[in-house]
């Protein structure tokens, strides 16, 4: 049996500061072998610095996945085939970096959905499905899928397709925590894991730039994360053995109380 822990999107300052804060006693007191964390918007919001990088590594942190911003901080371009982070598999080939981190018979596959995202993007079903037999052949059974996207439609297909193949995936990108836990043929899903940051404005951001644009049509300010009020740690915290998961939690840490944890349905 392995633990496996994961995050969805850690969002500037104050999202890293409350995974350091916190990630290395809970991976104590639940003995988790492995940690999956999507960092597009750790730094600023927007993309990841080679600083940033390393700070989350070494806060414990195994594995690092991206989305839409994975290449917003240019700085991080040159260590993507070096450091154990990932951009979505479906970019194209030709893209730096890579899709799929294999380590200790553990593999993690970073995906991006199409519905709302504008970028240049291979098909991310032929996609899975080609890493996910590869990885098959290769005998690695504990497979966990960060499938970046703005449809929840998308991330249901996408396991509906897997289920049964993959122990887990989970859905990043709109930093709004679901609650549809649930295991099904012996794979983990949830719609999206929520963010680790601000609580209070939108998506970790403080809300009067994004709420100036929706009323009047174009921008005046930069999106800032909001540096103030209520901030949250979400993780989910997954029972994998030989490839199939048994148990799944999120627990929720919001300013220094523990939220009543939530429990993933077996069907």
């Amino acid at each position: 049996m392995i633990k496996v822990g994961i995050i969805g999107d850690i969002v500037g300052r104050i999202g890293r500061r409350m995974l350091i804060t916190n990630l290395a006693k809970i991976k104590e007191e639940y003995n988790i072998d492995f940690i999956v964390a999507n960092t597009e918007n750790a730094s600023g919001g927007f993309g990841i610095s080679y600083k940033n990088a390393n700070e989350i590594l070494k806060s414990g942190v195994d594995v690092l996945t991206g989305g839409n911003h994975s290449f917003d901080k240019t700085d991080i371009i040159p260590f993507m085939d070096t450091l154990p982070i990932l951009r979505p598999l479906n970019f194209p080939n030709e893209v730096p970096g890579r899709g799929i981190y294999i380590k200790d018979n553990i593999a993690v596959i970073n995906a991006m959905g199409h519905y709302g995202i504008n970028i240049n993007l291979d098909n991310v079903f032929f996609a899975l499905e080609n890493a996910i037999q590869s990885l098959q052949k290769q005998g690695i059974k504990n497979i966990i899928v960060d499938f970046h996207a703005e449809a929840s439609s998308e991330k249901r297909m996408a396991f509906c397709m897997l289920r049964g193949r993959i122990s887990a995936l989970f859905g990043t990108h709109t930093h709004i925590g679901s609650d549809d836990l649930h295991i099904q043929n012996d794979s983990f899903y949830v719609s999206d894991l929520g963010l680790c940051g601000a609580y209070d404005g939108v998506i970790g951001m403080d809300y009067e730039a994004p709420l100036y644009k929706a009323k009047m049509g174009y921008g005046k300010s930069c999106y800032k994360v909001l540096d103030n009020g209520n901030n949250i740690f979400q993780m989910v915290i997954l029972s994998i053995e030989d490839g199939k998961c048994k148990e799944a939690f999120k627990l929720r840490i919001l300013n220094n109380r523990r939220l009543d944890d939530i429990r993933a349905v077996i069907l």
